[in-house]
């Protein structure tokens, strides 16, 4: 796929459709690529306050360590998953609770390290445990149904982000997104295994039929070229595209790969089918952005407490391991002052899909790293508008009937999470 960029040989009656705010369609490599519009069309961001939980005086379920991730039902209902208690909460429309799911230990539909969760559209709940290196499955009820393996090579294990495929008893996630947890085990030469050098950054469906999971590839997103850290390993290039995705409720999956205003989607057997675009640009990177985003990082590394430094976890024996906090800090140090960048900034810092069928992608701002405009779009290729900067986030979770959830943290470091409902149109 590569970086592609919008091609100006363009014909003149393309781009006076294109000043009238009508989507244009033309064929590429047997892809249905739609143009929008470059003008933005501003919303307003009234949403209304549905209920929030999460409060040191609240009660004792909703004093969260660290919310990991939000999902709604087929219902309304909201599945809070915190890392720290190796709980997740399920509270009905109106922010009470009706049942806990699952804690932390060793046997069957206990967890030992459940870093993500998916809450299916039935009310089933699929939990994803690295260190049992299995999906707990929980039935609607709240009750532990079995665990299926994830199979593949013991010797490390990467967990990124899943999401409920609607209308099928599967889930969606990536190889070579954004890496929610990593685990591996020391070699006999006392290194981490080094996988093989990606090539590409699939789309993944996963089926959990069967006693061990089966995959199978949606889409093949483009991997940007690498750069060679002090340690001779590959590693990303500083502001490279990231592969941000969500799934629509056909099934089908909405993603952007690449720095250009380019959303795809694909369906499982068919491979990408249609790309929507905007006429936006990405910037060239220069020193100014080189030089701030270095400080940037270490202005954040300093601020940061040492349980969030992440840094890796070493099985040894079944025992997990945690890097020395000081040890970390120096290492990341040092990657940071050795940072390799990308040639230019993308468009795109974030996606996500609504209930309904919206794409929601949040575009960059003025600084590379800085969050500008949020667009919406639908799933066939029409503008419906865009949020200001600063109006509101992408939300964590959306839900039926206008529910959306956010993960917010005050200057405590808090979190509370709180439902609002927005206007049909954007959902």
């Amino acid at each position: 796929m590569g970086n592609m960029k919008p091609s100006t040989n363009r014909t003149v009656c393309i781009l006076a459709a294109i000043a009238a705010g009508w989507p244009v369609i033309a064929s590429l490599n047997a892809q249905e690529v739609v143009e929008l519009p470059g003008e933005d069309r501003w919303l307003e961001a009234d949403f209304e306050e549905v209920f929030r939980i999460g409060s040191l005086a609240g009660d004792e379920w909703e004093q969260f360590g660290r919310v990991g991730r939000v999902a709604f039902d087929g219902t309304g209902r909201l599945y809070i998953f915190d890392t720290q208690a190796s709980r997740i909460f399920v509270v009905d429309t109106g922010g009470s609770l009706i049942r806990e799911i699952g804690r932390a230990g060793e046997g069957p539909g206990e967890f030992r390290s459940v870093m993500e969760m998916v809450a299916m559209e039935d009310g089933g709940v699929v939990a994803v445990d690295i260190e049992h290196r299995a999906y707990h499955l929980f039935d609607p009820n709240g009750d532990f149904v079995r665990m299926v393996r994830m199979g593949g090579d013991p010797s490390s294990t990467t967990v990124s982000a899943h999401l409920a495929q609607r209308g099928a008893d599967a889930l969606i996630t990536v190889a070579g997104g954004r890496t929610i947890a990593f685990s591996g085990f020391i070699s006999t030469g006392g290194g981490m295994p080094r996988p093989p050098d990606p090539t590409s950054r699939p789309i993944l469906r996963v089926l959990l039929e069967g006693e061990e999971m089966v995959r199978d590839t949606i889409a093949e997103g483009w991997q940007p070229p690498t750069g060679e850290s002090e340690t001779g390993s590959r590693r990303e290039l500083e502001f490279s595209p990231e592969l941000y995705w969500g799934v629509l409720p056909d099934g089908t999956v909405a993603f952007s790969d690449s720095s250009a205003y380019d959303i795809r989607i694909a369906a499982a057997g068919a491979g990408v089918t249609r790309v929507l675009t905007r006429p936006l640009r990405p910037e060239p990177v220069t020193g100014r952005f080189i030089s701030a985003e270095r400080d940037r990082r270490l202005r954040e590394l300093e601020a940061r407490p040492d349980d969030e430094l992440g840094g890796g976890r070493l099985i040894v024996e079944g025992r997990v391991l945690t890097r020395d906090p000081e040890e970390v800090r120096a290492r990341q140090r040092e990657r940071i002052e050795n940072l390799q960048f990308y040639y230019e900034v993308p468009v795109i810092r974030g996606l996500s899909a609504s209930w309904n069928g919206r794409i929601w992608v949040q575009r960059r701002g003025d600084e590379p790293v800085s969050d500008g405009p949020v667009d919406v779009l639908d799933m066939v290729g029409r503008y419906l508008g865009s949020y200001p900067t600063g109006a509101t986030q992408i939300p964590d979770a959306f839900g039926p009937g206008g529910l959306v959830a956010f993960i917010e943290r005050d200057d405590l470091g808090v979190q509370t999470v709180v439902v609002k409902r927005v206007p049909p149109e954007v959902n």
